[in-house]
């Protein structure tokens, strides 16, 4: 379903029909009785942004930005997330522009800068420690952070990058969507050269390093199917990790507990340890 605007994106031969914004927030995180604050800030080129960022409760392990999938925008995405700051995590949800309170219209270029500008915000903050930043990228938001945290003048600074559910290509996840319907499986191979793969995971996936990547992904993934997050892993050099989560959905590990205990303890292990060494 959060995939559908890609059959238009190849119809129509632009890469920002990838993006299915809503503008409306359908819950706050006061909704859910958690502490929270409004954030507006600007991305390079001006355009307003807005975020949530949750406080963690109690003594601070780190800070995760947190950027999510294709459709709608943090207000639903926040359920991913919410358990974090009990677990000692302050969490950054970013909309992108054109999502949420956010200004502007998402373009692939445009929500590389406003990830920068997301990374510069925390950063500048006094209550967040700016050598132990986190960032953890579903479906689309992972294929944005991948490209992101290898080329982010920012990266010194970013701790560990965890990717959940995400794609190898824009291209191919196109292609493969067009494949699976009967219309337009004639047309997958023409259609999807038509969309950009401009800021590619897989091309991007190896200059992650040294930074440790964690890659999660379902074997049930019928959105994005796994061998996306087989192939990332594959092309990433180390330090790297790939979590296959049996008779796992599209961007569903982190219902379970014990991906939520395993997530936390590997980043306090990777924040206990020397910050990654740049050559």
């Amino acid at each position: 379903m959060i995939f559908i605007g890609l059959l238009s994106a190849a119809l129509l031969g632009c890469s920002g029909v990838f993006f299915q914004p809503y503008r409306g927030h359908v819950q706050t995180p006061k909704n859910l009785g958690m502490a929270y604050e409004d954030v507006n800030f600007q991305a390079g080129d001006g355009t307003p942004l807005h975020a949530w960022f949750l406080p963690a409760e109690g003594r601070v392990q780190g800070t995760i930005l947190f950027l999510h999938g294709n459709a709608e925008n943090i207000s639903t995405h926040i359920m991913s997330v919410r358990w974090l700051p009990a677990r000692g995590f302050n969490v950054f949800l970013l909309d992108y522009r054109g999502y949420g309170a956010s200004g502007g219209v998402a373009t692939l270029s445009g929500v590389q800068d406003d990830m920068d500008a997301a990374l510069r915000h925390l950063l500048a903050r006094k209550d967040v420690d700016p050598d132990r930043v986190v960032v953890l990228g579903q479906s689309l938001g992972g294929a944005i952070a991948i490209y992101n945290v290898a080329h982010s003048p920012y990266r010194r600074h970013i701790r560990a990058l965890a990717v959940e559910s995400a794609f190898a290509s824009y291209r191919e996840i196109t292609r493969e969507k067009l494949a699976a319907f009967w219309l337009t499986w004639p047309l997958q191979w023409p259609l999807s050269w038509t969309v950009s793969d401009a800021y590619n995971p897989s091309a991007a996936v190896a200059g992650v390093s040294p930074i440790p990547l964690l890659i999660i992904h379902g074997d049930r993934d019928s959105i994005v199917p796994m061998h996306h997050g087989q192939e990332l892993y594959d092309l990433a050099r180390e330090p790297k990790q790939i979590w296959i989560v049996p008779g796992g959905g599209h961007i569903q590990a982190f219902q379970s507990q014990i991906y939520r205990d395993r997530f936390v303890a590997y980043l306090t292990k990777v924040l206990s340890e020397p910050p990654a060494v740049y050559k």
